[in-house]
């Protein structure tokens, strides 16, 4: 079905109970009991530090609202706000749209690559770049088809002034190994105010090549750091030690899907795990995530995961995790002004639960959590903060949606 404006749908969420600013001295929802989330798949794993999972629930005190401006799109995967206020939106099987913030959808933009849209594959993330003002250049990753198999690749071009296509394509990163697989390619994208460029990477989930993960001759599993033309920052951790991919930010993570970069700098990211260890990290320069040697949750068939530890020394701790999962997808870092109290408030979109979790940050630690958009009963695959500190997601499914979030009028 060809996407179209639709009428507004509009649901209304009487929602109660105290926001403080930044998200701090929030009170918990009643007797500040975790949300009901059901039955972890790896009871007897604990968490090493309170509030690393299953934090207490909070509740927004003002009635939110959320309206349905588009719908027809075909897995849309990725979402980025363009200056003018009109969104540029992926569809997983190799297409790039620009929709209005009335919910208008244009047609799909030419000069793309060609994409590998197999199982998770085809065209994932996009981002506009730091310069756009000057050079209007936008990026994006997807799944490159290659002799032998495929590949995360992120390629950049200029975004023509009536925004009907794109020129002057180019690569500015392939991950290696090729793998001839359909999943995990990650992909999420995030620039920090000197310009670099983060790009986070999936593993490839097969067990003849997860381990990779942990091998820094390999991209896969790693969170990336460049320069936007595609050049390596000569302060990488691991710029010139022999057999390392100088590109790497930090390792040993499984499928990353969202990323966002904090005002101070952090480099927040968000993973699925198998069953149960969905995690939230803060990946800080040459630092290990443990996958797949410690991990919370367990394999898809129950068993442990490798020696089925979750801590080792010299592997960093997630700061906060999930058990069952929620299968999360995009991330952002709430900035807006319509919610002061969820400023510095992470926002992650749930694939499998269906939601965006907010999770109230107290000096780096989780405090509190809230599923928000439950009532649209679909995929969240990514989430923005729009100008006016509206949420804006996508909703991964045949018939994907462009939805706002915002106060109720």
């Amino acid at each position: 079905m060809r996407p179209h404006a639709l009428a507004a749908s509009v649901f209304v969420l009487a929602l109660a109970a105290a926001c403080g600013a930044n998200g701090q001295g929030q009170t918990a929802a009643q007797d500040g009991a975790p949300l009901p989330t059901g039955r972890a798949n790896a009871p007897d794993q604990q968490p090493i530090f309170p509030g690393q999972t299953r934090a207490p629930g909070v509740r927004t005190q003002a009635a939110l609202a959320h309206t349905v401006l588009a719908s027809g799109l075909v897995e849309p995967w990725g979402l980025a706000l363009l200056p003018d206020g009109r969104w540029l939106v992926t569809e997983r099987p190799g297409r790039m749209r620009i929709i209005t913030p009335g919910g208008a959808v244009g047609e799909p933009l030419a000069g793309l690559p060609t994409v590998d849209a197999r199982g998770q594959g085809g065209l994932l993330d996009v981002i506009v770049g730091p310069d756009f003002a000057e050079d209007r250049r936008i990026y994006w990753s997807y799944a490159e088809p290659r002799e032998g198999g495929n590949g995360t690749a992120v390629a950049r071009a200029r975004l023509s002034q009536d925004g009907s296509l794109v020129e002057d394509v180019e690569v500015v990163f392939r991950a290696m190994p090729t793998y001839d697989g359909d999943k995990h390619y990650g992909s999420s994208l995030a620039f920090d105010d000197a310009g670099h460029l983060f790009i986070t990477l999936g593993e490839r989930s097969d067990r003849p090549i997860r381990q990779q993960a942990q091998d820094l001759g390999s991209h896969l599993g790693k969170t990336i750091r460049i320069n936007a033309d595609g050049s390596v920052p000569r302060d990488n951790p691991f710029v010139g030690r022999d057999g390392a991919r100088p590109e790497i930010w930090s390792l040993g993570h499984r499928n990353v899907q969202g990323i966002a970069i904090a005002p101070d700098g952090g480099v927040w990211t968000v993973e699925h795990g198998p069953r149960g260890g969905d995690e939230v990290n803060l990946a800080q320069r040459g630092a290990n995530y443990g996958w797949p040697e410690v991990t919370y949750g367990v394999e898809y068939s129950g068993a442990p995961v490798s020696n089925g530890i979750t801590a080792r020394e010299g592997v960093e701790q997630p700061v906060y995790y999930w058990d069952p999962v929620i299968a999360p997808g995009g991330m952002t870092i709430y900035d807006g002004a319509m919610f002061p109290g969820w400023r510095g408030n992470l926002l992650v979109a749930a694939l499998k639960e269906k939601h965006i979790a907010r999770l109230v940050l107290d000096n780096g630690r989780v405090i509190g959590e809230e599923r928000l958009l439950t009532d649209l009963g679909e995929r969240v695959r990514d989430i923005a903060v729009g100008p006016d500190g509206a949420v804006w997601a996508i909703t991964d499914e045949t018939n994907g949606k462009l939805v706002r979030l915002a106060k109720a009028e």
